[in-house]
């Protein structure tokens, strides 16, 4: 059995180190030479929890190619893993998978086995049936007879890749041949457990579940949200209390109740407005999205207004931020609501004193030396009038009110109400938690 993966991104690489750690032999394409190196020497690009220990352990089942070219058609299954952004008009842009198409049809030429082309990247309903199977048909390749395409999108959540890509809620399987689904099935039963869920669908449904997934979880998250907004104005009111008694409730569980500042990364505000783009495309007016996408960037202001609430004048203002990736274990600072309020108060000529346990290196791309980079959390409160906890690393556990004591403020804004700080000295806030006055 081999595999070829292309595109070696958050889901295709955890995916090659999932698959070579079952012996599997994986063939791992991407178009960054230092990328190639570095794997090479087991060293990824971004961090994720336990993704270098699978690397490591399927080491013997890897080889790590920049190109695309017969060997590597030479698969049981190619699975497509490239990055799908957002163009200048908030569009999806399938130009990466159009060009992995494209070279796969160059070589397909010269090639006598009949490639299954499994479509892995999150891409709008209708892309395998008139971007994949149109480009490889003008170039005259025959499906069923030369070429297959199943699309199989995946579920991952950055911070637990691998356990997710271990163990998946589902496996959806869209193709319009039934025999070729089925062979893709036989594949993945052999890896996982008996009781492990599939569907089976067409390629357009397939794809639009995706998209249905990320944008009814990122609801969830405005609407809890929102709830929090409401609950900070009205004494005593407390959030997580709402949240946990709506959890109980089978009709909505309790997943993704959890209100913070607004959600962030490479999926959630990308595909939220991929999908309110396709759906104007079809005639569709996605007001509800639209609104979904509309709080989220308003949760910023939210916080920014507590902040001028309690200091009046924010110009001159020394404010510490405590984490700067868009969620916990992952480095990724992608559509962050951190760097959107670093931005906005850095506009108000604020100074920053921020601290993240892995995501320091990509921010400073972003910042440079506009803002002073503190290696232990702890410095943060020497340096900062005020403080806000953004990400919920479960270091910043150990926050006292002895650390936020040393600020000259001696204010607190706690936007995951991770802390129980009850000192009156300290002026502590807990986003969606209502202060009495």
């Amino acid at each position: 059995m081999r595999v070829t993966v292309i595109g070696l991104g958050f889901v295709g690489l955890s995916l090659t180190a999932f698959l070579s750690s079952k012996k599997i032999n994986v063939i791992g394409i991407d178009s960054n030479e230092k990328k190639i190196e570095n794997l090479e020497k087991n060293i990824a690009d971004f961090f994720e929890p336990d993704l270098i220990t699978f690397l490591r352990k399927g080491r013997k089942f890897q080889k790590f190619s920049r190109t695309i070219n017969s060997e590597s058609l030479d698969s049981d299954f190619i699975f497509i893993t490239v990055g799908t952004p957002l163009d200048k008009k908030d569009q999806i842009n399938l130009e990466y998978v159009k060009i992995v198409i494209k070279k796969i049809s160059h070589n397909l030429k010269k090639s006598s086995k009949k490639v299954n082309i499994i479509l892995k990247s999150t891409v709008v309903p209708n892309t395998a049936m008139t971007i994949v199977k149109t480009v490889l048909e003008n170039d005259g390749h025959v499906e069923g007879k030369e070429f297959e395409v199943i699309s199989n999108p995946e579920f991952l959540r950055e911070g637990s890749a691998m356990k997710d890509t271990i163990s998946p809620h589902v496996i959806v399987i869209g193709g319009r041949n039934h025999k070729v689904r089925q062979n893709l099935m036989s594949f993945y039963k052999s890896i996982y457990p008996k009781n492990q869920e599939y569907f089976e669908t067409n390629n357009t449904t397939a794809e639009m579940i995706k998209y249905a997934n990320n944008a009814f979880l990122a609801t969830k998250i405005s609407f809890i949200n929102s709830l929090a907004n409401i609950c900070q104005k009205v004494p005593g009111t407390n959030v997580d209390d709402i949240a946990n008694v709506m959890g109980l409730d089978p009709r909505i569980s309790g997943l993704f109740l959890k209100a913070g500042p607004g959600y962030g990364g490479s999926c959630f505000p990308k595909d939220v407005q991929a999908l309110i783009s396709f759906s104007k495309s079809v005639g569709y007016d996605a007001k509800l999205l639209e609104a979904v996408q509309e709080n989220n960037q308003k949760q910023v202001l939210i916080i920014s207004s507590i902040l001028k609430k309690y200091l009046r004048n924010l110009k001159g203002k020394k404010i510490g931020i405590l984490g700067l990736s868009f969620k916990e274990n992952t480095d990724d600072i992608r559509e962050s609501v951190s760097i959107r309020l670093i931005e906005y108060l850095i506009k108000k000529e604020c100074k920053m004193f921020v601290h993240d346990p892995k995501a320091i290196k990509n921010t400073k791309k972003i910042f440079k030396d506009k803002i002073t980079y503190v290696k232990k959390f702890e410095d943060v409160f020497n340096m900062s009038d005020c403080a806000v906890l953004m990400t919920p690393w479960s270091i910043y556990k150990k926050i006292s009110s002895k650390q936020i004591k040393k600020m000259k403020k001696q204010f607190f804004i706690d936007t995951r109400r991770m802390l129980d700080i009850n000192d009156k000295e300290i002026i502590f806030v807990s986003l969606g938690i209502g202060k009495d006055e």
